[in-house]
């Protein structure tokens, strides 16, 4: 029911308000500063100071129009204006009524409209209108009840105001309300609906009191923690202080702030402030004052948090190891494809690589390249020797000279939690009534399990899966299966002749010239020359020795440049001996004729490839099989089963089929002092046997590899490329091998392959029919 009653005005004055909205009764005041504004209160001044105030839609707006501002405002009285600096006015007004645009007369040079006032109506409520206006009243009650900032008093106050539009007009002007709801209130002019709607509001903002009031509270208690817990700590302070212990107390709380900035783990940080908390409550005389202020600094020292990195770029990777290392193709690719890998997943977990091959082929040197390729920090751990398990998890915080594991030290050192983490000499770790270390690595090396890696010290678990792994091994023999099962093989061969003299030629030498201070072009070492230390002062698979013997050859340039005043030394093949004294190592060469029962083999060993003779002789007498040359148990077995064979195809070769009862058979392999073991000798030694027997010579170009089975088949052996190394420097033409070994060919240099005739042999008759030759007659 419309119970409210309208009043013709001619025109006003209009000022659009931002963020506020006049209610009558309210006497409240504003800044005006755009012209249009103070245009109309000069005009309101001159017209028995009454204005309309109506509020703008969006307050950002600077020069708003029709649709900008809502039609429904209030008139009100100005009371007092006051100007401000900026050419602003503080204006005071007092609401009037409410009134309603019905149009506009002018923007310029001020805005005015024709409006319509809205008196309240003064009539009796009806019994619906009665009864909201007392859930409005309990309302109320229950706002100001729980409103600390509003005196009881002011209830008593409103219960005296009898109009319901006058009562929700004073109200409406104290509340925090909505610009949209104190519009609404303005604008719906039937009292029954007006009351309903200030009911709907001011259950809502019971509602948000009551949040406000928990959150307050919550702040207040917490608020109050903190103070007991700053009043008890300068208390502590005061009581250190006194007993001469205030820089120990102000050390205990220093710790509990670093420890928070660091923000760990959940489960790491609360085991960590319980013991900066024991600290606190430590008498500083005590030892385990000691050891909590390490556990607590070594805690703060470790790198926790991950941080990416720059992109990797492939490119620059493969520039950066290709320019340390000259050669191991299949290492470096192995590297790419983990770093390729690594860029499309965007993953920081680290693989577990094993570079397995004979000393000095630059393991080592291998891993510091692969952190610079990654732009990452480089530490290594030598594992050679290490015998107790504490070396890798700490030892517990039983006594004050307990310390973390090498592991961690090494974490702390790096300063991130993803560098690239070298576990040097993995095969030579051993273990004894301290533990096993090797047990200790396998957490370590676990890719599902170590993120979560327990160091006793710590006793707390830190995440080691973001770290590059790497580790370096002569042999894996000597690894411990389950630990050999959590890292992927990659084998160093070592270098050929040619890749020696490479690595010498472009880092070895420009090395010790700057190492020795000489300038380069004063010493100069022919590229003959090296290839001679290669061959004949050197005999190893890498190139440690060579880097020695040409830091001999440095150093003697160096007495005769500052001694003998010599400004250019050029050193070649010929005069090599001047500097390195007489060759050492005499490679054997091609025999000048075919021989009976003596054989070229081929052996490797952890030096490289090398010719191997085998010779057989057979004499009368009692079936006696003798084999000499310091032989290994493996090798002796091999030479039995090759006897056998030939037993069993005698008849074939017109061999007497009882020569075993009354022949000696007496197998020699040269250089007796040298150990020798492993099966690849077995069709040489069985073609050595043969040809004695037969009195058939064996062609001297032709040499062979490859065990032998009771049945003549061949097997196929390790050590291919640097057995066919060995026969092409002693001039061998032909090269019998497992006919299993073909595929590893690929792998051969083509230089070394176009000098080498190369037979794959399944049966030992095969290898007869091309090593023997014809007999003497």
């Amino acid at each position: 029911m419309e119970n409210t009653s309208f009043e013709m005005i001619e025109t006003l004055p209009v000022i659009p308000l931002r963020n506020i909205v006049v209610f009558p009764q309210m006497v409240t005041h504003f800044d005006v500063g755009r012209d249009v504004s103070i245009k109309a209160i000069e005009e309101a001044e001159l017209n028995d100071s009454k204005i309309m105030l109506v509020t703008q839609k969006d307050y950002k707006e600077m020069e708003p129009g029709v649709e900008d501002i809502y039609h429904t405002g209030t008139v009100a009285v100005i009371r007092q204006m006051l100007k401000l600096p900026q050419g602003l006015i503080r204006v005071l007004v007092e609401g009037k009524s409410r009134a309603e645009i019905k149009s506009f007369d002018s923007f310029d040079p001020y805005i005015s409209a024709k409006v319509m006032m809205i008196n309240d109506d003064q009539s009796e409520l009806t019994v619906e209108e009665e009864a909201a206006i007392r859930l409005v009243k309990e309302d109320l009650e229950t706002y100001i009840g729980n409103n600390s900032k509003i005196s009881p008093v002011a209830m008593e106050m409103l219960n005296e105001i009898q109009s319901s539009d006058s009562l929700i007009d004073m109200v409406a002007s104290y509340l925090p309300l909505k610009i949209e709801d104190s519009q609404r209130l303005l604008e719906v002019t039937d009292r029954y609906e007006r009351i309903i709607e200030f009911h709907t509001i001011l259950q809502r903002e019971i509602e948000l009191l009551g949040i406000e009031n928990k959150i307050n509270q919550r702040v207040k208690k917490q608020m109050g923690k903190v103070q007991k817990e700053y009043y008890l700590r300068e208390q502590l302070k005061a009581i250190h202080k006194e007993l001469g212990e205030d820089d120990e107390a102000e050390e205990s709380v220093s710790y509990v702030e670093k420890i928070k900035k660091l923000k760990l783990p959940k489960e790491v940080n609360a085991k960590v402030l319980k013991e900066a908390e024991k600290l606190a409550k430590t008498n500083p005389s005590s030892p385990e004052y000691a050891v909590l202020v390490s556990y607590l600094d070594w805690i703060i020292d470790l790198p926790w948090k991950y941080k990416k990195g720059k992109d990797i770029d492939l490119n620059y990777a493969r520039q950066v190891l290709d320019e340390d290392h000259y050669g191991l193709k299949d290492v470096k690719e192995r590297i790419l494809e983990f770093l390729a890998v690594r860029k499309l997943t965007d993953t920081p977990k680290g693989p577990i690589l094993c570079l397995v091959g004979p000393p000095g082929v630059g393991k080592t040197s291998i891993a510091r390249s692969v952190a610079r390729a990654l732009d990452k920090n480089f530490v290594r751990m030598s594992l050679g020797g290490v015998r107790d398990e504490a070396e890798i998890r700490g030892h517990r915080r039983t006594y004050v000279g307990s310390m973390p594991g090498q592991i961690i030290g090494s974490m702390k050192k790096a300063g991130t939690v993803d560098p690239v983490f070298l576990f040097d000499e993995i095969d030579k770790i051993g273990s004894d009534y301290r533990g096993d270390p090797a047990s200790g690595l396998l957490e370590v090396l676990d890719p599902e399990q170590n993120s979560t890696f327990t160091d006793h010290y710590l006793d707390v678990p830190y995440d080691l899966s973001k770290v590059f792994f790497i580790t370096t091994a002569n042999d894996t023999q000597t690894i411990p299966g389950p630990l050999l099962d959590r890292m992927e093989i990659i084998r160093i061969e070592g270098y050929t002749p040619e890749e020696k003299a490479q690595i010498a030629i472009r880092y070895l030498l420009p090395k010790q010239l700057e190492e020795n201070g000489i300038p380069e072009g004063n010493v100069s070492v022919s590229d003959n020359a090296i290839r001679s230390i290669i061959n004949h002062y050197t005999r190893e698979a890498g190139v440690r020795n060579l880097e020695r013997e040409i830091q001999k050859i440095i150093r003697k340039a160096a007495i005769q440049i500052v001694g003998e005043n010599k400004k250019k030394i050029r050193v070649t093949e010929g005069n090599i001996e001047k500097y390195l004294g007489p060759k050492v190592y005499l490679y054997e060469e091609m025999k000048d004729t075919d021989q009976i029962g003596v054989v070229n083999g081929l052996a490797w060993t952890q030096v490289g490839g090398v010719t191997l003779t085998v010779e057989a002789n057979t004499i009368e007498g009692s079936g006696k099989i003798q084999l000499t040359g310091k032989l290994g148990d493996v090798m002796k077995e091999s030479a039995a089963a090759g006897i056998s064979y030939i037993r069993s195809i005698a008849s074939e070769y017109g061999i007497e089929e009882d020569f075993y009862s009354n022949t000696d058979i007496h197998v020699h392999v040269p250089e007796g002092a040298m150990p020798k073991d492993g099966p690849s000798a077995g069709v040489t030694i069985a073609t050595a046997v043969l040809s004695s027997l037969t009195k058939t010579p064996v062609k001297r170009d032709v040499a062979m590899t490859g065990e032998i089975t009771l049945t003549g088949r061949v097997l196929p052996i390790g050590g291919l490329k640097e057995k066919l190394l060995a026969a092409e420097r002693m001039g061998i033409k032909t090269v019998l091998i497992p006919k299993e070994n073909e595929r590893e060919l690929v792998d051969i240099e083509k230089n070394i392959l176009n000098k080498l005739n190369i037979v794959p042999i399944e049966n030992a008759k095969e290898a007869f029919e091309i090593a023997l030759a014809e007999k003497e007659k």
